[in-house]
């Protein structure tokens, strides 16, 4: 079972290296530790069905964690780093997570929750001591590195974003084609699809408690391949660590792309980034000029995809698609990955009118942990096998997906939808904003109003003036209608480190 497949005919290729230190951890070494973890927990009385709860910043001990959970049929939940105490004890309680494993350096965070975690029976701590946690390195240093004889297949349970409330532990039901060593088919399949492969050098800068750099990590080792892995994002260094480790495939959110954009271009020329072959984007929608501006960079190797934790489906477009089709997020991915756009009642819609996304795929199956209600929303009122995870949309005459919004952010003004994604994009790429979200505010006379937050540029001060530029901005591209009725200056913006506009907040 992998890890050992590879540790058996390449034990010294890296399986992870920490791009900013250079530390590599080896096919061998990730066989062995997650062999031994594995031990570890089945030494605590816990095994398949178990919930294993880790709170770790981007460290490359967490996938021998991740492995370790997995080959002993455990579930396993990442827990978002930058939540509050009471925020990370929710999920620990609510995943029921019997054993946790955290990192040093968020040694104040994991001490404040431990009175609050009373279903916790075991707790380690890496990379240092944290009160009221055994230390990792201890614990599973005498342990022996012969994989157990029976290794069921676990799997992952990880958190919606909470952008538009409490977060909810999302469990996908295994489908009969997944094996023990894949953190599932539908991953390790888009992967292949994407040409990933024993050679494969995967760099990904966002946190790993994400579904996409976990899942795409672990995929990547799944076929041989090495991950990268970056403590955090920074432009620049990004730019170095692709250069340096020779990176083949790379994955971003429009955020990175925008912030790299923004560099100065002798900065962007002076790194080799011609090792890159693909280039991944996913998580929130790209505004059409910035992809533009990154095809001309890096060349046709942009591939955007749209999925969602809950895995109901996805589509695909290549740089290629795009430009014929740009702004879409591209087509279902086969028969058993169809997109629907449907009316609140669930009546389906033609082609080009908007409504909530189903997507109809057969033999899969989720639920939204100690949420029946939630559970239940997500499924189309007449057809149960079509799923929805709140966004809505449209598809064109060709069956490309164009995404318009979550449907709790659609602003209703005077009774005409307007869809603040379409105004974010036109706002994202002025030079003198760094980042913005569009809400609706209250209006007496129209029921709604269009809302710009914008937080400036460095250097750059948010004034009447910097108002009347913005306003004047937008009318020349958008429907005056949808222009910001007014505007807001912040010193930054409630955005998730997966490049979501936390927007309830902004609301709230």
């Amino acid at each position: 079972m992998y890890p050992g497949r590879h540790a058996a005919t390449t034990p010294d290729k890296p399986a992870v290296i920490e791009a900013a230190t250079g530390k590599i951890v080896t096919y061998r070494d990730l066989e062995d530790r997650s062999v031994q973890f594995a031990h570890w927990l089945t030494g605590q009385g816990l095994g398949p069905g178990d919930h294993l709860a880790v709170l770790s910043v981007n460290d490359a001990r967490v996938f021998e964690i991740y492995w370790g959970a997995v080959r002993s049929g455990m579930v396993v939940t990442f827990v978002n780093t930058h939540l509050t105490p009471s925020e990370v004890s929710y999920i620990v309680d609510d995943c029921e997570a019997r054993a946790l494993v955290v990192s040093a350096r968020l040694a104040e965070l994991a001490t404040a929750v431990v009175d609050s975690t009373p279903k916790v029976r075991s707790r380690l701590a890496f990379g240092g001591a944290v009160p009221g946690h055994d230390d990792y390195d201890q614990a599973i240093a005498s342990l022996s590195t012969s994989p157990p004889c029976d290794q069921p297949r676990g799997s992952d349970m990880l958190y919606s974003s909470g952008t538009t409330g409490r977060p909810k532990g999302i469990m996908v039901a295994p489908t009969d084609d997944q094996i023990g060593d894949e953190p599932g088919p539908q991953f390790v399949g888009l992967l292949r699809n994407f040409g990933f492969d024993e050679n494969s050098v995967y760099f990904s800068p966002a946190p790993i408690y994400h579904a996409a750099p976990l899942r795409y990590g672990a995929g990547a080792h799944a076929l041989g391949g090495t991950v990268v892995m970056a403590d955090r994002f920074d432009a620049e260094s990004s730019l170095q660590f692709l250069e340096r480790y020779r990176v083949s495939h790379s994955q971003w959110v429009p955020t990175h792309f925008i912030r790299m954009l923004k560099l100065p271009e002798a900065v962007r020329n002076r790194y080799d980034v011609s090792s890159m072959k693909v280039a991944i984007h996913a998580a929130a929608p790209c505004p059409p000029e910035v992809k533009r501006a990154m095809i001309d960079w890096w060349g046709e190797i942009l591939y955007e995809y749209y999925s969602s934790t809950e895995s109901v489906g996805s589509t695909v477009i290549t740089t290629q698609e795009w430009l014929r089709k740009p702004g879409s997020v591209g087509r279902g991915q086969g028969a058993t990955s169809r997109a629907h756009i449907c009316a609140e009642d669930g009546t389906e819609l033609p082609a080009g009118q908007v409504g909530h996304i189903y997507f109809a795929r057969p033999g899969h199956s989720f639920e939204y942990h100690n949420d029946p209600v939630k559970t239940a929303q997500s499924r189309h009122p007449r057809n149960p096998g079509w799923v929805t995870t709140g966004d809505i949309g449209y598809l064109d005459e060709d069956d490309y997906l164009f995404l318009t919004d979550r449907a709790k952010f659609v602003i209703i003004s005077g009774g005409v939808n307007i869809y603040p994604q379409e105004i974010e994009n036109v706002l994202a790429v002025h030079p003198k904003v760094s980042d913005v979200a569009v809400i609706g505010v209250p209006d007496e006379d129209m029921g709604q109003s269009v809302h710009a937050v914008v937080e400036p540029g460095p250097g750059v001060v948010g004034d009447d003036t910097l108002v009347a530029e913005l306003l004047d901005y937008c009318r020349g591209r958008i429907a005056g209608y949808k222009c910001p009725r007014s505007v807001a200056f912040v010193t930054e913006l409630p955005r998730t480190p997966t490049g979501k506009l936390a927007k309830a907040a902004l609301q709230a």
